[in-house]
């Protein structure tokens, strides 16, 4: 298979799995994982699904509210290490609403392979989720979901600087997610001021409200752009919202892109079927993948692709 920009050039797929986030919450599915118990199985059966990162938020156990502090990652973190050989990247966006140096406390902590990092303010519309329901599970749900109709998701150049020198002296790399074409720009930004070093991992994410769209035409011209901005210096990967996921992970896959799933992305396993696990999705990335002649990346591999330091250096 001929190199092509944002692509490995050796016909390996990264598949990244993000096992729960902050997005959906309890009402909505039964099988998105809360307890640190669930977690460590959702991750482990990703991982062994061909996962190979696994994206981490930690969530509270009694309610399932996010928890973006040390504490909270640290009952699921050493556990998955131990567990398998997938590297591990933690969430510095934590929740919508948390203040950076929150949101940058666990990835400082921990210093993980992988970090995400997103890469501008957007309006996050989650608001539009709770009319779907009549009733919650927990009394901060419904509110959560309609708080965003008023809500800037801060992601201010300081605040990306803040996280960047927090965590990359760590050797810690990022997964840096882009919402809209000038995140790339923004990205574009720091790679010019030299405070952040090739290969960029940059994930695309589509279908979040507030950011770009899920139409094929949006997954090319972002990665036409970030072909233009970043050469071939980067590697991409695609998240795509809710339904979108699997039909964005096709066409990224066969213009030479990566993929992330999981439950923080979209709760569906098809119309209308609910996903049971996280490893259904990694399942069915995997089947696209192979059937386009391509084969999943271990997470050696991925290591490789993406100059990580190794899961022996981290500090959990």
């Amino acid at each position: 298979m001929s190199t092509a920009k944002g692509n490995t050039g050796k016909g390996k797929v990264i598949i990244t799995c993000a096992i729960t986030g902050s997005i959906h919450t309890p009402t909505m599915s039964p099988h998105l994982p809360i307890t640190p118990d669930e977690i460590v199985s959702e991750a482990l059966a990703a991982a062994e699904a061909g996962a190979a990162i696994l994206h981490l938020h930690a969530r509270d156990p009694e309610s399932g509210k996010p928890d973006q502090s040390p504490e909270g990652f640290a009952r699921f973190l050493p556990r998955i290490k131990q567990s398998c050989n997938a590297a591990l990247n933690i969430t510095t966006g934590g929740s919508p609403f948390m203040k950076v140096e929150e949101r940058a406390l666990p990835a400082a902590t921990f210093k993980p392979e992988v970090a995400s990092l997103n890469m501008g303010s957007m309006n996050f519309g989650l608001f539009h989720m709770a009319e779907k329901y009549e009733t919650f599970k927990y009394d901060w749900e419904k509110p959560y979901l309609e708080g965003s109709k008023d809500l800037v998701f801060r992601n201010s150049f300081k605040d990306i600087e803040y996280i960047l020198s927090t965590c990359y002296e760590n050797g810690t790399r990022f997964e840096f997610e882009c919402y809209d074409i000038s995140h790339l720009y923004n990205l574009a930004h720091f790679v010019d001021r030299g405070l952040v070093k090739p290969p960029f991992f940059v994930q695309s994410v589509f279908g979040l409200l507030g950011g770009i769209g899920t139409h094929p035409e949006d997954v090319q011209h972002m990665k036409r752009t970030a072909d233009r901005l970043f050469g071939s210096d980067y590697r991409w990967s695609v998240l795509g919202a809710g339904s979108s996921q699997l039909r964005i992970a096709a066409q990224a896959a066969a213009l030479g892109g990566n993929i992330r799933v999981g439950l923080e992305d979209s709760l569906w396993a098809g119309r209308g079927k609910l996903a049971e696990s996280n490893a259904d999705q990694v399942k069915m990335a995997k089947k696209i993948i192979e059937g386009l002649g391509l084969e999943v990346a271990t997470p050696d591999e991925a290591r490789e692709i993406l100059s990580l330091k190794g899961g022996d250096k981290v500090a959990f």
